[in-house]
């Protein structure tokens, strides 16, 4: 999908909460210019190790996305996947992956949708945590929904291009996709490939809009 919408062949990319590096290391597949930044300590050494970066070599530092440690109009690419809904400020990290963009630089965002059927971060419940995919969640009333899940954010399509405001950017692209169904196509081959088959349909429809992530890509002006 990143392909589709920006050139990655020797540009330089920043991956904005890189996690474990899954997503930089195939970024380094694309272009040996990539830097991650990840909040939490032990993760960056992991995606340090997952890019196989040698000792001095620059590549994944420990950060926030809320104060970039990179100049102004460095990037052609900032990446940004299932972050934000995380983040101390989303706005804050936004524009800081806009002012580390080059004029003609694009971002990329997944955010989680707020018209998904389904809670994948777990909910608080009476006192306690509960893990999973808990149904309905993100359709409550704002005051509610964000008493049961006050640790993550969803995004209406509205609230996401609100983050924009003010910032100098055009809106490349934006949509709505399904998830992959990892687990289910592992346990149970047929109706993973049966799901996917389906949802991926949908997303040529208009029942997109109840995916599980929006998909935007900007562009630096």
């Amino acid at each position: 999908m990143a392909r589709r919408w920006v050139e990655l062949a020797g540009r330089r990319v920043l991956d904005a909460g890189c996690g474990v590096g899954m997503y930089t290391a195939a970024f380094l597949r694309e272009t040996p210019y990539v830097f991650g930044i990840e909040v939490e300590g032990q993760r960056a050494v992991e995606a340090r190790e997952a890019c196989d970066l040698p000792a001095g070599r620059p590549g994944v530092v420990q950060a926030v996305g809320e104060h970039l440690p990179f100049p102004d109009d460095t990037f052609d690419v900032a990446f940004s996947h299932e972050v934000l809904e995380h983040v101390t400020d989303d706005r804050v990290c936004v524009a800081e992956m806009v002012r580390t963009a080059r004029p003609g630089g694009r971002i990329i965002v997944f955010v989680p949708n707020r018209l998904y059927p389904f809670e994948t971060h777990g909910v608080f419940w009476r006192g306690s945590y509960r893990f999973g995919n808990i149904p309905l969640v993100n359709w409550l009333p704002a005051l509610l929904r964000d008493r049961l899940a006050p640790h993550v954010r969803a995004y209406t399509a509205r609230g996401l291009r609100r983050l924009f405001d003010d910032l100098p950017v055009r809106v490349v692209h934006r949509t709505v996709i399904f998830p992959g169904y990892d687990k289910i196509v592992a346990r149970a081959p047929a109706l993973g490939r049966v799901l996917r088959a389906v949802t991926y349909a949908l997303e040529h429809t208009p029942l997109r809009a109840f995916g599980l992530s929006h998909f935007l890509v900007v562009e630096k002006e």
